[in-house]
């Protein structure tokens, strides 16, 4: 059987090329997904930057702890407390102690991220004075790195300073040193101190507090996470693009593998009269793609040991990644990716050999010549059972759980059931659907090449089901895919548009706002506007102004789950002015320093009812439910008074122009409280005004970078398996084609008609394919709008038309390209060299344009 298989490779080495290449594109992607994904398991874990040299460094309370029965939970807390005035005082009895501080600056010309600290911190990095000399003065900074030079004043909103030094750039931060007093006039708040003590005695001293030390240090950095944060985004990323990658590569080399089988129907059936056993067909058939496995196995994690370096360079540029990532020296992902190819070629090939082996001798040769029996009772069984669990697991989700389809990784992999149910029923689909495309053109134009369309496509079956698939899945998957983001992000908008009514908001310059209840959000410095910049502002004549501040609360469910919660914090009657809430229940004036406005996703939702929260900054509350949010998309959030967030900067201030007030001037004196004047130029300013309409452009959502690189990726790679299969399936029977093709050139058939009569098949099966992958995808983008509307949330179905017509038009043109490729053997020969498949020759030749009614028949 292997000699068998090693000349039946050798002598069809076309009809598995395709195979070939879609399995070592699937081993390639694994390969590089595993690789990357241990990697980032070894990941080094990160130095302290800004107190490497700092022996103990004390923080203020910055994680919630709550007891539960099950064990302790923690949360990250929105506004961690700062260190006591009373611990800091015990802490200079033990040592000479620094406090910091961290505080956004703006300037003409400087970097975007620019941050203040106190001088005296520069040593804690340490940071080296390389021109110039330290700060003295309340209006002289040191500057990190060489984006400005001793001597050169800048303008703040908070006065003019002069660069009197500058120090290296460590390259974690850009940053301006001020005086210790002057950084604490400007920022009050003493989020952690440098104690030059033992830290044992220090441990005493300040009870309850985070005392680091060693590599623990870390933790007093901005963002001490973001690197996990970061390889998480990452290792999810790769892993949908291997799930997806998997999912296409299996049903690509399914769809080969059945389609090959069926065009070597005579060949078994002449082995089987010949004495061959069932059980060596299957063996040969196995044989054959354990060949093509190990070949393309091989090769693909070749293929994946090139191209991991090479992604990992493009992910760290693209700043999805951290800097230290790079592909590390492992083997698990070669085994893993080398025996998963290996798994999907006999995965894809045991149906098929199943059917080969099944066939009687008898069989195999009447067939040979019809295309019948390609909806097997396996295949009808599979995609059946794939619908009714599409449908049956669809139904209770909308029941009992609508927001679950809203997640990311529902929207991704619940399509794959109804995508490959449609793909697998396909054939029971084809013959109406062909009839039903080519019905007006058959009978309402001149000629035959709709006629001949419609016969080639609906007698060759099986070839119209290989090539209708893979447009089919494609056109799903980017239909899918980007329609369920555009649908949310599009309910999102609509969700965030009916709830803003203000006319003008104000954010802090340089900040970026989000969309939900947490939307206007701050800086990662924690610096909001200004408190005299809100009085300027409510003081604006004409104007309704309502200030709010982001924050979160935390909430115990079940004594199990410790749930975080957006939180905004406004006054009521303020509120009620500039935003419309869309309440289920209660009203918004009923709330008070002592209540909350919640969100049906809650557990307790009812007005009247007491929940027990932890604030922003941990404190614990008992608040009355005042009123009732729908679930929405999940950016609701929930509502409290400024007193429940004491520590919230403001970020955001929604003004509303009173009756009878002149909007014009109601923006001009608004601007000239933020300081931007008329212009709106002044890149000191401290806040930004926006139109209502502007503010929602900027804060509309939409996917992220890391989002759309794995669309694109998996897209990318869908649409590449569909290139991959349209070619393999056209080129298979070239030979068969070939005849037929002779065959109507010896009936008179112009070599331009024969051109014209491809492309129109190929264009049929591919607008086939497409509509019904757009029929999967409306079916699937309707789900997603179902459960919006169930949630209350506004519907909208969002079809990505462009790229879908994009795939589209890619489809086509590999089928046509691919269709073409049989065409320059097709000129005229000797009716004697001329046979049909049963072996008798064809008739002889008759004079160019005789055929079908002349060159116009075709």
């Amino acid at each position: 059987m292997l000699i068998i298989a090693l000349r039946g490779l050798r002598a069809r080495w076309t009809a598995f090329t395709g195979t070939f290449l879609a399995l070592s594109l699937g081993v390639a992607l694994l390969t590089v997904m595993g690789l990357a994904l241990a990697s980032s398991s070894d990941a080094p874990d990160r130095r302290p930057e800004r107190f490497a040299a700092a022996p103990v460094v004390v923080r203020g309370q910055d994680t919630l702890r709550v007891p539960t029965p099950t064990g302790e939970r923690t949360r990250k807390l929105a506004h961690p407390r700062p260190v006591p005035a009373g611990t800091v005082a015990e802490l200079r009895t033990l040592g000479r102690v620094v406090e910091d501080r961290t505080f956004a600056v703006r300037a003409p010309g400087a970097p975007g991220d620019l941050v203040g600290h106190p001088w005296s911190t520069a040593a804690c990095a340490p940071y080296d004075l390389t021109a110039g000399r330290a700060p003295r003065a309340a209006d002289e900074v040191v500057a990190t790195g060489d984006w400005t030079s001793v001597g050169q004043r800048l303008r703040t909103p908070e006065g003019p300073v002069r660069v009197v030094g500058t120090v290296t750039a460590l390259g974690f931060e850009n940053a301006l040193f001020y005086t210790d007093a002057r950084a604490a006039r400007l920022s009050p708040r003493i989020p952690q101190v440098v104690v030059e003590a033992a830290p044992v005695a220090v441990r005493r001293a300040a009870p309850g507090l985070d005392v680091l030390t060693g590599d623990a240090r870390r933790l007093a950095d901005a963002d001490p996470d973001r690197d996990r944060e970061a390889v998480t985004a990452l290792n999810a990323l790769f892993g949908t693009a291997g799930g997806v990658a998997g999912f296409v590569s299996v049903f690509v080399v399914a769809s080969t593998f059945a389609f090959a089988v069926a065009q070597r129907r005579r060949e078994f059936g002449l082995l089987r009269t010949a004495g061959a056993t069932p059980g060596q067909i299957r063996r040969t058939v196995v044989a054959e793609a354990l060949l093509v496995g190990v070949l393309a196995s091989a090769a693909g994690c070749a293929l994946g040991a090139y191209a991991a370096p090479h992604l990992a360079s493009r992910v760290v540029a693209d700043g999805l990644a951290p800097a230290w990532f790079t592909i590390g020296d492992h083997v698990w992902p070669y085994h893993l990716a080398f025996w998963t190819g290996l798994l999907v070629a006999l995965c894809g090939v045991l149906a098929a050999s199943w059917r080969a082996g099944r066939t009687a001798p008898t069989e195999a040769l009447r067939e040979a010549s019809v295309d019948t029996g390609t909806m097997t009772r396996g295949r009808l069984l599979a995609g059946t059972a794939l619908l009714l669990t599409a449908v049956v697991t669809l139904v209770p989700a909308l029941l009992t759980d609508p927001g679950d389809l809203l997640h990311r990784k529902t929207y991704i992999s619940r399509p794959m059931l109804l995508i490959t149910a449609t793909a697998l029923l396909s054939p029971l689909l084809i013959r109406p659907s062909i009839r039903l495309l080519t019905w007006l053109p058959a009978t309402r134009l001149p000629g035959a090449t709709a006629l001949l369309v419609r016969e080639n496509t609906t007698t060759s079956l099986r070839r119209t089901a290989s090539l209708t698939a893979p447009v089919l899945i494609t056109v799903a998957l980017t239909g899918s895919l980007l329609g369920a983001t555009a649908t949310l992000n599009e309910s999102r908008t609509k969700e965030l548009r009916a709830r803003t009514t203000a006319d003008f908001v104000v954010t802090p310059t340089g900040t970026a706002t989000g969309t939900g209840a947490d939307s206007g959000a701050v800086s990662a410095t924690g610096t909001g506007l200004p408190p005299e910049t809100v009085r300027r502002l409510r003081a604006v004549p004409g104007a309704e102004v309502s200030v709010t501040s982001a924050s979160e609360v935390y909430a115990l469910e079940d004594d199990v789950a410790l749930i975080r919660s957006e939180a905004r914090a406004a006054a009521p009657e303020d509120l009620a002015a500039t935003t419309h809430l869309p309440l289920t229940s209660g009203h918004v004036a009923d709330l008070d320093d002592d209540s909350i406005i919640v969100n049906e996703e809650w557990a307790r939702h009812t007005v009247g009812d007491h929940v027990t929260v932890h604030l922003g900054d941990g404190t614990r509350r008992t608040l009355r439910i005042a009123a009732v949010m729908p679930t929405g998309t999940g950016d609701n959030g929930v509502y409290i008074t400024p007193a429940n967030a004491p520590q919230a900067p403001v970020d955001r201030v929604d003004v509303k122009v009173a009756r009878g007030a002149d909007a014009t001037e109601v923006e001009a004196d608004l601007r000239q409280a933020v300081g931007r004047g008329q212009g709106g130029q002044d890149a000191t300013a401290e806040a930004q005004v926006l139109t209502r309409d502007a503010w929602l452009r900027t804060v509309s959502p939409g996917p992220d970078d890391t989002t759309r690189l794995g669309f694109l990726l998996v897209l990318g790679l869908a649409l590449l398996y569909t290139g991959i299969s349209l070619v393999n399936t056209l080129l298979m029977p070239t030979s068969d084609r070939t005849r037929d093709l002779r065959s109507l050139r010896l009936a008179g058939a112009t070599r331009g008609q024969l051109l014209r009569l491809l492309t129109a098949e190929s264009l049929t099966i591919v607008t086939l394919g497409t509509l019904l992958g757009l029929l999967v995808t409306t079916l699937n983008l309707l789900t997603l709008s179902t459960a919006l509307t169930l949630l209350s949330a506004p519907p909208a179905l969002q079809l990505p038309w462009l790229p879908l017509t994009t795939t589209a038009l890619a489809c086509a043109l590999l089928a046509v390209t691919a269709s073409l490729i049989p065409t320059p053997r097709t000129h005229k020969k000797d009716p004697a060299r001329s046979t049909d498949r049963t072996g008798s020759h064809q008739l002889p030749q008759v004079s160019p344009g005789s055929c079908c009614g002349g060159p116009e028949g075709i």
